[in-house]
C-alpha cells in the first residue's frame, strides 16, 4: 500500500471517529505554509529548507522551532474555519 493510501485510510479513520464523536474535523490546505509562517506577525518566509529546523523571523524577531511552529499555526487556521468558515 501506497503512502497516499496511508494517509487516505487516516484521513478516512479520523472523519468516521469525528462524527461518531459528534465533531467536526477540519483539514488544512496541504500548501497551507505551517511551518514557514510566524505564529507571532503572520510573515511567510518563502525560502526555507527542511533542513532548517529553526529559524528567526526577519520582520518580527521571534525565534521558531519549526515544528512547535507549524503546531500554533495548524491549530489557529483550524480556529479560524471553525469560527469564520475560512477555507485554508
Amino acid at each position: 500500500m501506497g503512502s497516499d493510501a496511508n494517509w487516505g485510510e487516516l484521513v478516512r479513520q479520523l472523519e468516521y471517529k469525528a462524527e461518531w464523536y459528534g465533531r467536526q474535523l477540519i483539514k488544512i490546505d496541504r500548501y497551507f505554509p505551517s511551518s514557514k509562517r510566524c505564529s507571532n506577525c503572520g510573515h511567510v518566509v518563502e525560502k526555507l529548507p527542511l533542513s532548517v529546523r529553526e529559524w528567526e523571523c526577519p520582520e518580527c524577531g521571534s525565534y521558531h522551532d519549526r515544528d512547535i511552529n507549524a503546531s500554533i499555526n495548524i491549530l489557529a487556521a483550524g480556529g479560524a474555519v471553525s469560527v469564520c468558515g475560512a477555507r485554508l
